[in-house]
């Protein structure tokens, strides 16, 4: 049987315990035997972690120490996928570099805070993860986000949508859903998520179960997509991550 953990805690406006119990309704129901931990102690056992066929951090502006994440990194390097979505994989850690190393980048700002009514595009790939999934609209926080150049975007959404600071400057396409590797392992990630009902939008938990489900193994199959609709509601690099700059 496949083997995930879950961890979360930090910011408790993201519900991480709500959206947590969601992820771990999906990979229960996919086969997997999941782990749920509200502890950071739980990347600790460094050779439990390796073991693991997917890590799933749902944790929001909390501090870790270096080697914990060490330990995520190695057992990701090493083929364990991890995913997730919002803050909470992508606004994890603020002071680890190494962590947005590893997830693609971090967070930055969510101009108009939430509510704000905005399109994903879903983008032509050469990955099926998104296959069959229309665009949609969504009214939530809208990520701004500083992204790896070496990710694969698979969907997208258009700035800007409010004025402020940023919206003299030429529209841009955010990534909203993307995959990377480290080392061999498989990175996963979409911003949408803000609080448990985003996650359980059909197009948003369809996109997580896929997401999840994508391992080194093999493609999950796909279930049905709903049309466009608004919904609301590598070890080498290790010790450089040790320098302060």
């Amino acid at each position: 049987m496949k083997q995930a953990l879950i961890v979360w805690g930090g910011w408790p406006g993201h519900q991480p315990e709500q959206v947590a119990a969601i992820f771990r309704g999906i990979l229960e129901g996919s086969g997997y035997e999941v782990e749920v931990s509200d502890k950071l102690e739980a990347f600790a056992d460094a050779q439990k972690l390796m073991a693991l066929d997917l890590i799933v951090p749902v944790w929001t502006m909390g501090e870790i120490g270096e080697e914990l994440v060490k330990n995520v990194s190695a057992a990701v390097q090493s083929g364990v996928g991890i995913a997730g979505c919002h803050g909470g994989m992508y606004d994890s850690f603020r002071k680890s570099v190494h962590w947005q190393f590893m997830t693609g980048g971090n967070w930055v700002s969510h101009p108009g805070g939430d509510g704000v009514e905005y399109t994903v595009n879903i983008k032509n790939s050469s990955s099926p993860l998104l296959e069959g999934i229309d665009d949609f609209t969504v009214k939530s926080e809208q990520y701004y986000l500083h992204v790896d150049p070496a990710v694969e975007v698979l969907a997208t959404t258009r700035f800007p949508v409010v004025p402020g600071p940023h919206s003299l400057n030429k529209a841009v396409d955010m990534p909203v859903v993307w995959t990377k590797r480290w080392g061999v392992g498989r990175v996963f990630y979409c911003s949408l998520g803000h609080q448990a009902d985003i996650v359980e939008m059909p197009p948003v938990k369809e996109m997580m179960r896929r997401g999840l489900l994508w391992k080194a193994k093999g493609w999950p199959p796909i279930k049905r997509a709903w049309p466009g609709r608004i919904y609301s509601s590598i070890a080498s690099l290790e010790g450089h991550f040790l320098c302060k700059s």
